[in-house]
């Protein structure tokens, strides 16, 4: 029965992990690597992140700066950050590129939190599929005589308590994420 909890906790654990990678990738007032570095550069003929390809630093809080380790790459690149749906403009200067990060207009902070709360909403989606899992693998553990009833019980009860604590998290991490986006 323990390991049934250790693993839903450990499951649940990874969806708050993705949800969290999720908001690094939304772009709030400020520069950070995680904005750009999992878009895929057509880097001759093969899809591949930009961070495998470029140093990807920030100079200043509104400003990231891509060094692209193979020249060639250079145009490839400057397509991939148009293409994103990012609403940011490289500058090639010949040896690095410059992206500067404009402020976010009100309507574009309010979408921004309307997708934090959908990524929200998908993790708790998903704690609740291990929690429903879990429960499964209980009963089939009472079923086959391997644990009594009140142990069932038990066990419920902990998994509700598991779920209902990084469910707690995740919205924490919304609230969190609300207020950095919403701040000028």
């Amino acid at each position: 029965m323990q390991s049934v909890l250790d693993d839903s906790r450990q499951r649940m654990k990874k969806a708050l992990a993705a949800l969290e990678h999720d908001f690094a990738k939304l772009r709030t007032g400020r520069a950070t690597p995680s904005l750009v570095e999992d878009i895929s550069v057509d880097y001759y003929g093969t899809p591949t992140p930009l961070k495998q390809i470029a140093s990807i630093s920030v100079p200043e809080s509104r400003s990231l700066t891509i060094q692209p380790w193979d020249r060639g790459a250079f145009s490839a690149i400057e397509k991939a950050i148009m293409k994103s749906d990012l609403g940011l403009t490289p500058v090639n200067d010949g040896k690095i590129i410059r992206i500067n990060i404009p402020p976010l207009t009100e309507e574009r902070r309010k979408d921004l939190v309307k997708v934090a709360k959908k990524y929200t909403e998908d993790c708790r989606v998903a704690m609740r599929n291990i929690r429903r899992d879990a429960n499964d693998q209980l009963k089939k553990l009472q079923k086959d005589k391997a644990i009594t009833e009140d142990d069932l019980r038990t066990g419920q009860a902990d998994i509700q308590k598991i779920t209902d604590d990084l469910i707690a998290e995740a919205d924490k991490a919304l609230d969190a994420k609300e207020k950095e986006v919403m701040e000028l």
